[in-house]
């Protein structure tokens, strides 16, 4: 666990871009077992692949794209324990990784990008690849 004064801006990062953070178990069961629409989950980080490129490439394109999902949240690996093994049993069948990103419709997991396709790509790479999937399975505003 890391001591949450140095998480604390890597949480902001993604709160301050709009996404609601799912800090217990509790908080993921009551937004999953609700969900409508288009939801896209950030399992954030604190390794260095978050901060370059996950982090920045979901804002980006979040911001870019004329077509968004309808909910943004997050849940934090190795912080918030709890919320992120729940997550992670919404995700199935993709092993755990972090950072990741996940695109739900209607409840159900239609597009996921795993730690390894985030290493070594950079946040315009990762931006692009996520608004096609904004494109493919989000409702236009």
């Amino acid at each position: 666990m890391y001591p949450p004064h140095l998480v604390a801006p890597m949480k902001a990062d993604l709160v301050n871009a709009g996404f609601q953070d799912l800090a217990t178990a509790e908080d993921v069961v009551n937004t999953m077992e609700n969900a409508e629409g288009t939801m896209l989950v950030v399992v954030n980080s604190v390794c260095g692949c978050a901060a370059g490129a996950a982090r920045p490439g979901v804002k980006a394109a979040v911001a870019a794209s004329d077509i968004k999902p309808d909910k943004l949240v997050t849940v934090f690996a190795g912080v918030d324990q709890e919320a992120t093994a729940k997550m992670r049993e919404y995700l199935l069948p993709y092993p755990p990784s972090s950072p990741s990103v996940a695109l739900f419709k209607d409840g159900e997991l239609v597009h996921f990008i795993e730690r390894h396709h985030i290493e070594g790509r950079s946040a315009q790479m990762i931006a692009q690849h996520l608004v096609m999937a904004f494109e493919e399975f989000c409702e236009k505003a």
